[in-house]
């Protein structure tokens, strides 16, 4: 592209123009243009589009056929030579479509021209108008495929912001909601919507996300995981410090949280905002059920996490280390169970475990039918097969087999792959110090996640700093009634959940 056509402004001759539009876009294929006359006018005028992205119905009834049925005479067009009077005409008489802008610089044309909008230009102005008629083949609103419940609202994001932006407002009738939109991918140019509630949200989250977003400098953003990436605090944290969904109605909850959200066109997940320990634990399942039901959810899900984060360690330590610490009977049934086992507890384990990932990670890549069989039928197969050849005992295969059961029960699928990679850890440190080598791991950890921030915002809060008055809505859920106050570590503008006038405004 040379210098004369990036710095180009719009002449008066619409040949010129078209000529500096094809060098800007370097000679597309899919570059539609129409040149077309008004009625009984002498104007010329060109109709700029791209194919596929762009709605071809639009254009052509709410644009060409207007103008070429247009009554106006020659001596009625002569008033109108003057730019801005014709294109009021144009604007506010002939065309019945939504008028983005008007614009005189070409290289500012580019982009709307890329993103599926026509471009207007008339023979004699040194002006364009710019028309939305955005369109192109896309998904429907679906069930969510990562975030299945048995009771919730049976909608999900699409990859089509505009869908998405509705969606929550179709959810949130608060004036106070509110968008701000940004430009991401210094050439892909793709449209990024941060939303939060004025009234409720912190000002120094805002002020952080904004200044985090304006330092994005990368070429494109394929999905909201780069953003992602981009902007969180620690990438040395295997530990999320940004939820990701798909559920509308999860990030609805955490706007009224105090909390914002990230929708980046083309992708269907959205990115919700600081994110806590705590929040990979919630499900938006625990608020749709009794508070009784909510509660035991919620605790299996903590004790889950325990299991698949160090049960396999303990087995290591109490075979390794600690035997007098099994009772005797069950010493005896795991001693006979491992007679012939060539390996140390440490090895089959390892082997067992990465036998097990390969298998998930084959039945997430696979088509959908195979997938599910070479997990189900593949791990049977193999595990019978396994204990059969006297490669690993029978009490490893449960262990493993409790341990990825355990590991599905957690909500977050990044925070599932945190505890996979940190059980890995903790198997090794106990082949090494046993039971001290755990309680080494889980000080650890636990230092990390008190050493950790998202946006300002302490990641083991309420826990540390220790908020009493959050706990109700922590390893419990409390019932609706009692759950009166937003977070308290989020500092929300507006602190009430109830409507002290008795929900009469």
């Amino acid at each position: 592209m040379n210098d004369k056509a990036q710095s180009a402004i719009l002449s008066t001759n619409l040949s010129d123009n078209l000529a500096l539009i094809r060098s800007l876009l370097n000679e597309p294929s899919d570059l539609f243009v129409k040149v077309i006359k008004s009625g009984d006018g002498p104007a010329s005028f060109a109709v700029i589009c791209l194919s596929g992205l762009s709605d071809t119905g639009l254009i052509h009834d709410h644009i060409i056929r207007p103008i070429q049925q247009s009554r106006l005479s020659s001596e009625e067009w002569m008033p109108l030579q003057d730019d801005n009077a014709l294109l009021d005409e144009l604007e506010n008489k002939l065309l019945a479509v939504q008028i983005i802008r008007r614009e005189r610089c070409l290289p500012e044309i580019v982009p709307f021209l890329l993103t599926g909008d026509t471009v207007l230009i008339a023979e004699g102005t040194g002006q364009a108008l710019v028309i939305s008629s955005r369109s192109g083949p896309e998904r429907s609103v679906e069930e969510p495929q990562t975030e299945a419940l048995v009771r919730g609202p049976r909608v999900g994001f699409t990859e089509n912001i505009q869908t998405n932006v509705s969606l929550i407002r179709r959810m949130i009738t608060d004036p106070q909601l509110s968008f701000e939109t940004y430009t991401v991918g210094q050439r892909s140019k793709q449209t990024l919507s941060v939303m939060y509630i004025k009234g409720i949200i912190h000002p120094d989250i805002v002020n952080e996300v904004k200044r985090r977003l304006d330092s994005i400098g990368i070429d494109m953003a394929p999905e909201s995981g780069t953003v992602e990436q981009w902007i969180e605090d620690s990438f040395l944290s295997p530990f999320p410090q940004i939820l990701h969904t798909e559920r509308p109605d999860k990030v609805v909850a955490a706007l009224f949280q105090g909390k914002a959200a990230i929708l980046l066109d083309g992708t269907p997940f959205a990115l919700v905002l600081p994110t806590t320990f705590i929040s990979l634990v919630q499900s938006p399942e625990d608020y749709y059920e009794r508070w009784m039901i909510g509660s035991l959810i919620r605790l299996l899900r903590y004790a889950a996490i325990l299991i698949s984060l160090f049960l396999p360690a303990i087995y290591i330590a109490l075979i390794s280390f600690h035997q007098g610490m099994i009772p005797f009977k069950l010493a005896s049934s795991i001693a006979a169970s491992r007679e012939g086992v060539p390996f140390p507890a440490v090895i089959e384990a390892i082997l067992m475990e990465a036998t097990l990932e390969l298998l998930r990670e084959a039945g997430i890549r696979l088509p959908k039918p195979i997938g599910q069989t070479i997990g189900i039928v593949g791990g049977l197969v193999i595990g019978e097969a396994a204990v059969q050849a006297g490669v690993v005992s029978p009490i490893m295969v449960i262990v493993v087999a409790v341990t990825a059961i355990s590991s599905f029960t957690i909500p977050s699928y990044s925070a599932g792959i945190a505890f996979r990679m940190l059980r890995f850890a903790t198997m090794i440190a106990s082949a090494i110090l046993g039971l001290y080598g755990i309680v080494l791991m889980f000080i650890m950890i636990t230092i990390h996640l008190l050493r950790l921030y998202s946006f300002g915002v302490p990641y083991s809060a309420p826990f540390a700093p220790s908020l009493r008055g959050d706990w109700q809505d922590l390893f419990i859920r409390a019932p609706i009634t009692v759950l009166t106050r937003r977070p308290r570590f989020m500092q929300t503008r507006d602190e009430d959940r109830v409507d002290p006038n008795g929900g009469k405004r």
